[in-house]
């Protein structure tokens, strides 16, 4: 869909893309199953997504922006369907990140922050 149909439109919601994207998880494989298709299938998008990163710093490729927006996009649907193969929503996940980052970055990033966390 191009920027201008969206125009007007909510912005899409992680617990909207996330009960779009259950409708093309396969049906046939058990919960565990699902979670082991999915973290393999994450793994993999995230080898994608360096591979293009890495032809782009040290290979001199033009930054492919339209196909990293794609493997981007397998990765968010696997990370999606890991979470609800554990009946975990998007939000719950996004919610414990911030507060992690929160406890971990009360200032916000900074080099020295993560330097002491690390001696820590």
């Amino acid at each position: 869909m191009s920027d201008a149909a969206d125009a007007g439109r909510a912005p899409l919601t992680l617990a909207e893309y996330q009960r779009l994207a259950s409708r093309t998880i396969n049906p046939a494989l058990s919960p565990d199953q699902r979670l082991l298709d999915a973290s393999a299938g994450l793994a993999e998008e995230a080898g994608e997504v360096l591979g293009l990163v890495r032809k782009h710093l040290f290979m001199q490729h033009d930054l492919d922006t339209t196909r990293l927006v794609a493997e981007l996009g397998d990765a968010l649907w696997c990370l999606t369907t890991a979470a609800s193969a554990l009946g975990i929503s998007l939000e719950e996940v996004a919610a414990a990140n911030l507060a992690k980052l929160r406890r971990r970055y009360p200032d916000g990033y900074s080099d020295e922050a993560s330097v002491n966390r690390a001696k820590g």
